[in-house]
């Protein structure tokens, strides 16, 4: 989806922070659907430096304050753990909230508009899709290594950006409540999606059935670790940073690998129209799995959350299942679409996912025993 041209809100803006400069220009940036991205140039006496500004969606994020205070919490701890260990120069790399003028994490427009700004990361880049085992591997490694350098993250417990995002049983209990009201009178049409759906209700409880016994632990997650939210150094392919912290907040692990594979391990588009294409590709799932355990996290989770690693799969592609068809049994009113069978389309790739990886579970699981 392109962006719309700079806005004029941007320029407001940019006098609110103290960049290394004047202001040279501003251009559409990455290919995000939530927030508005922007990289601005300006030109100094060291020649020109680049930032990133972002106008957060505030529809999607209702308290911005309390998100930043999440990412600023988040990134000052990263940037410390990466200097003591390799250096200033590697702490420049990791993703670094420029403050306003008066010590602000954003500033807002005229219209009430939430923008915050970092330092551009140059020299890298990022992939919008897994093209081999090696970028799976280096994914699942940065996203472990993420997650161990927040396992000691001082203070309080983190906001909740979205309360409830990666919560199975809500997300099936709106889809209960989407078919009863069948508002846009889809029910009929969508039956064996429905069967499928409850035939696998028990699915929405186990996780949250043993952290709520203490077998596992809530952690700081990232909550969207596709592959497109690591920076590749241009040079080496090897992974610098890890970005897009809009849903850092307490999760569980289980949920970041599940997603991973969702996404990562997956043989076709989510929205591809035949679901026939859809499988779980074991080699990518091996690579996850061995950049996953094989990272600082290997020594943080313990044999329950190894043992689960496939099913977190499972239960991540379950869930986006769930709210594809809930959205359509609704009328389309969350996801954007490109046509009218566009959210149906989805839910049948992911529930096609769901069953490649129940006919596959020996096989994963053997996989991830081997890597333990």
């Amino acid at each position: 989806m392109s962006q719309s041209p700079v806005p004029p809100e941007l320029n407001a803006v940019v006098a609110d922070f103290p960049l290394a400069g004047g202001f040279v220009s501003a251009s559409p940036h990455g290919s995000g659907h939530i927030n508005e991205t922007y990289a601005v140039t300006c030109e100094g006496t060291v020649g020109p430096r680049r930032y990133i500004f972002q106008k957060v969606n505030h529809r999607i994020f209702k308290d911005v304050p309390a998100l930043m205070e999440n990412v600023r919490r988040v990134t000052a701890h990263v940037a410390a753990k990466v200097r003591a260990r390799e250096g200033e120069a590697a702490a420049r790399r990791v993703l670094t909230v420029v403050p306003t003028r008066d010590g602000r994490d954003f500033a807002q427009d005229e219209g009430g508009g939430y923008w915050r700004v970092y330092d551009f990361i140059e020299g890298a880049h990022t992939v919008d899709r897994v093209t081999n085992v090696a970028q799976a591997r280096a994914a699942a490694g940065a996203f472990g290594e993420f997650q161990a350098q927040l396992a000691d993250l001082p203070g309080a417990r983190l906001h909740e950006t979205i309360p409830n995002f990666h919560h199975t049983r809500s997300r099936f209990e709106a889809l209960r409540r989407a078919l009863t009201a069948d508002s846009a009178g889809r029910a009929g049409e969508v039956k064996a999606e429905i069967d499928f759906a409850f035939a696998r209700e028990a699915d929405a409880d186990l996780l949250l059935g043993l952290l709520a016994r203490g077998e596992i632990s809530e952690r700081v997650t990232h909550n969207d670790t596709k592959i497109n939210n690591v920076m590749l150094d241009d040079v080496t392919g090897r992974t610098v940073a890890v970005i897009d912290l809009d849903t850092i907040m307490p999760g569980l692990p289980l949920y970041d690998f599940g997603e991973m594979v969702r996404t990562s391990a997956s043989s076709t588009f989510e929205d591809d129209p035949n679901p026939g294409n859809m499988v779980v590709r074991l080699p990518e799932f091996r690579a996850l799995v061995e950049g996953y355990l094989g990272s600082a996290v290997g020594g943080v989770l313990n044999a329950t959350e190894r043992a689960h690693l496939g099913f977190a799969g499972k239960l991540m592609t379950y869930e986006n299942g769930v709210r594809f068809l809930t959205d359509y049994l609704q009328g389309d009113t969350y996801y954007k679409i490109k046509h009218p069978r566009h959210n149906l389309e989805r839910t049948r790739t992911q529930f096609a996912l769901v069953r490649s990886i129940e006919e596959k579970t020996a096989e994963m699981t053997a996989i991830i025993e081997q890597s333990s």
